[in-house]
């Protein structure tokens, strides 16, 4: 499976498909947010890409990947680390209403 989701992502772009997402993207009312970590340390984010499943955010601080995060209300854990920032993925998937609202 890992071998046919690297291929298509090294084509996708070449054969001009779509993205493949398991939700659409959200649009929050407010960027920021702030996360927790499990020693309870916070820190302001900046919201990068929103979906009912997880979020990307741009950040300074790196917890390692499968920390336990908790972004706005919202359980997680980290599943990569980005360039500028962290991929979340949530531990349940969200109402689009509740994202909405941030």
């Amino acid at each position: 499976k890992l071998a046919a989701q690297l291929t298509w992502l090294a084509n996708r772009h070449e054969l001009d498909l779509p993205e493949d997402r398991r939700h659409d993207r959200i649009q929050p009312r407010n960027p920021f947010i702030d996360i927790t970590l499990d020693d309870g340390r916070q820190y302001k984010v900046r919201i990068i890409d929103l979906s009912l499943s997880g979020a990307a955010v741009k950040s300074t601080v790196r917890p390692a990947i499968g920390s336990r995060i908790v972004i706005g209300t919202m359980q997680g854990r980290v599943v990569r680390h980005l360039e500028e920032g962290l991929a979340i993925e949530f531990a349940a998937v969200q109402q689009r209403e509740t994202l909405e609202q941030l």
